[in-house]
């Protein structure tokens, strides 16, 4: 569910959350403000004059992030594509200063066409210590003033441009060491940033605890680096070269030799749009299959939930993968605006349950599934949608719920926004109330507004649970600092005071809200976990718990 760093101008923006999908963008973050720190340094020359470039994150062989960079006198443009994540094209103006007083920005859909129509898109212009961003999204135009810094420069995840002015900032003023203030995209706040040249051709920069190295050149463009603790580095390729850069269009094919097959599908809704999507169907059976459809988290997933964490997580192609091999079809669906898929992505999560009854729909219509033997699998927002779905057709036959939350949105977003200022290294601890007090009043200002958030702030799952009769399945992970482990104890409750008694619930030990395992489980400590993968103890019991309540063979 969303994380006090809830993105300001992407559809994570939703709150950051649908979970795994907000978490998309809270790990990210980790990974961003890392490269953005260590990105900078370099003289004020000219701004560099005439750069094309792609600028690459890689963990071993696999591209999480490109950037493509276009550098004038006057400005720069950026596009940042990240795998199964929004597209973000930035354009900063450049002052004589090295400053950046203006930007534009635009997000479109994860795999959507170079002209597709925007998600968001808007501009920010600073203003002594404010910046004042006006954010377009579903015709609706927000106009938005928030206190900074002045001096502060902008930063988006993954961007390494306005890093680089910083370099230039730096070696302009004949220093080693500078703070520099970031303004903070993704959650429209103000962090420290601090530089260390090493030589004439190297910079360190810390931010909130993350260090980046960077290699940087005469005009204090990066050259290559890494981010040490996350086990990632920095490629750079110049010129021609960087047009053929790209990551490729994801595989969501059945792997070699598996006893099941991957089809293609597309899914009409009432609404009208279609969405996009992979059946996978288990090979050679007989008679009519009993099936799954997943939900993933917040934000703007693919149908596997990606998210670039540890080399990259997709959870749910290992739940098709695994039910597939236990006579089980798998739906799993591109979100509205990511792939082939359409539809109005500033809905709500109750707009968003109507598409997973299309999907249930969908099903229902082919002749080789089973209509009595579907099940929904959700996780985090998922998890709050696939009840919604469940009270309102009783045809269904059973749903689980992975990190579900049991608190309304505003209990879960305090919760959050305290968390995560007590994570935050560089706030001390005589700062944080003050801290959590300015975190609050900004999102409430912000994010708030949205009617994803504004619904999700208060919106109450227990009444809803306690509405359903099919048979229900609890998974948590105990170390979850985004939907607390007590959450799946207050669901049990309120289903069985409903009067199901066909609940099952299972708490994973050392699990976070990824169902990875992390002793810890704070979302800043995301992006250093170096297995990416559920493991065969939570799988099995979601598999086994499904194959018999699907009657499975």
């Amino acid at each position: 569910m969303p994380h006090p760093t809830v993105p300001t101008i992407t559809r994570a923006t939703r709150a950051g959350a649908r979970s795994s999908r907000a978490l998309a963008t809270a790990a990210l973050a980790g990974l961003v403000l890392a490269s953005v720190g260590a990105l900078l340094s370099s003289p004020l020359a000219a701004q560099g004059g005439g750069r094309s470039a792609a600028i690459l994150i890689l963990r071993g062989s696999d591209t999480l992030v490109v950037e493509r960079v276009q550098r004038s006198d006057g400005g720069v443009t950026a596009e940042i594509a990240i795998q199964g994540q929004p597209r973000i094209a930035l354009r900063y103006t450049l002052g004589a200063d090295g400053m950046i007083p203006a930007a534009t920005f635009t997000v479109r859909g994860a795999g959507s066409a170079p002209d597709a129509p925007p998600l968001q898109s808007g501009t920010l212009e600073f203003k002594g210590d404010s910046a004042l961003l006006a954010i377009t999204a579903g015709g609706n135009t927000r106009n938005i003033r928030v206190a900074t810094r002045a001096g502060a420069l902008p930063i988006m995840n993954n961007d390494f441009v306005v890093l680089e002015q910083a370099v230039r900032i730096a070696r302009a003023k004949g220093v080693t060491r500078l703070t520099v203030p970031l303004f903070a995209l993704s959650n429209a706040q103000t962090i420290d940033g601090t530089l260390e040249l090493v030589g004439g051709d190297s910079a360190r920069f810390t931010v909130a605890g993350n260090v980046t190295e960077t290699a940087i050149d005469a005009a204090g463009n990066v050259t290559g680096g890494v981010l040490p603790a996350q086990g990632m580095r920095i490629a750079v390729v110049e010129g021609a070269a960087a047009a053929a850069i790209s990551l490729g269009k994801p595989d969501y094919s059945a792997p070699a030799g598996a006893p099941y097959s991957a089809e293609e599908v597309t899914v009409p809704t009432p609404a009208g749009h279609r969405l996009t999507g992979t059946l996978t169907r288990p090979a050679g059976a007989a008679g009519r299959l009993p099936a799954v459809v997943t939900i993933t988290g917040s934000g703007a997933q693919d149908r596997d939930e990606y998210i670039p964490v540890a080399g990259g997580y997709r959870p749910f192609r290992q739940v098709a993968d695994t039910l597939g091999r236990r006579g089980i079809a798998v739906l799993r669906l591109d979100d509205r605006g990511v792939g082939g898929s359409g539809g109005d992505v500033n809905g709500t999560s109750a707009e968003f349950a109507d598409d997973i009854r299309a999907a249930v729909a969908f099903l229902r219509a082919r002749a080789d599934i089973d209509p009595a033997r579907i099940a929904l699998v959700g996780h985090s927002e998922g998890a709050m949608i696939a009840p919604m779905v469940a009270v309102t057709d009783s045809r269904l036959a059973g749903i689980v719920l992975m990190a579900g939350p049991a608190y309304n949105g505003r209990q879960i977003i305090d919760y959050q926004i305290a968390n995560g200022v007590q994570g935050t290294p560089s706030i001390l601890p005589a700062a944080r109330d003050s801290a959590v007090k300015a975190a609050r009043a900004e999102f409430d200002s912000t994010t708030a507004r949205g009617p994803w958030m504004r619904f999700f702030l208060t919106y109450e799952p227990l009444p809803t649970a306690q509405k359903v009769r099919q048979p229900v399945l609890i998974l948590q992970g105990a170390t979850d600092q985004q939907i607390r482990a007590e959450e799946a104890a207050m669901l049990e409750k309120a289903l069985r005071a409903g009067g199901n008694r066909a609940v099952t619930s299972h708490v994973f030990a050392d699990r976070n809200h990824l169902f990875l395992r992390d002793a810890d489980g704070h979302p800043s400590g995301y992006m250093k976990l170096t297995d990416p993968k559920m493991d065969a103890e939570v799988l099995g019991v979601l598999a086994d718990w499904l194959a018999t309540t699907l009657k499975a063979r």
